[in-house]
């Protein structure tokens, strides 16, 4: 078998076991976790100040786990700045989680991207684990009590509407 060949079967079966591990991780269906009590933690933002989001409650609050590398959060950008524009002023916040990620370089790119929602800093990661994070951009719904209302949710803007309308 030459090399190349050689190669390209370990490719093959690598990835081929790669995907079977990651086929035997149970999903977590957006709905399992409705009414779980959302993990806490507390995070420093662009100016080294502590938010804790237990200090949240009574407010609807959407989590966005992103990083300045991935191309999709980019283009998520404008629509959150539209989302929280929308909402700030009622019983809501948007907390955009930067994973692993230096102060430095996520100030650059919130600078560049003309971010105004809070920008916190996940620098080891632990938040994304707790809050089983495993693609970017991922958006999470915590309710008013601290509950957990969507994991990963695709779509924000009609749970949101519901959650908030009438809301002072």
């Amino acid at each position: 078998m030459s090399k190349r060949r050689w190669v390209w079967s370990v490719a093959i079966l690598v990835c081929a076991v790669a995907g079977w591990a990651l086929s035997q991780v149970p999903a977590k269906d957006p709905a399992s976790v409705s009414g779980q009590k959302a993990p806490d933690f507390t995070l420093r933002n662009l100016k080294g100040e502590t938010v804790k989001l237990g200090d949240m409650k009574g407010k609807v609050v959407l989590l966005c786990f992103s990083a300045t590398w991935c191309p999709h959060c980019r283009t998520a950008i404008p629509g959150l700045k539209d989302i929280y524009t929308r909402y700030k002023d009622k019983e809501f916040m948007l907390l955009a989680i930067f994973i692993q990620e230096s102060t430095k370089k996520v100030s650059a790119y919130a600078k560049k991207n003309g971010i105004t929602y809070p920008v916190l800093l996940d620098e080891d990661g632990k938040v994304a684990n707790a809050y089983g994070v495993r693609g970017i951009p991922s958006r999470m719904i915590i309710g008013k009590e601290g509950e957990m209302l969507c994991r990963d949710c695709r779509t924000v803007e009609p749970m949101l509407e519901k959650l908030l309308h009438g809301a002072t």
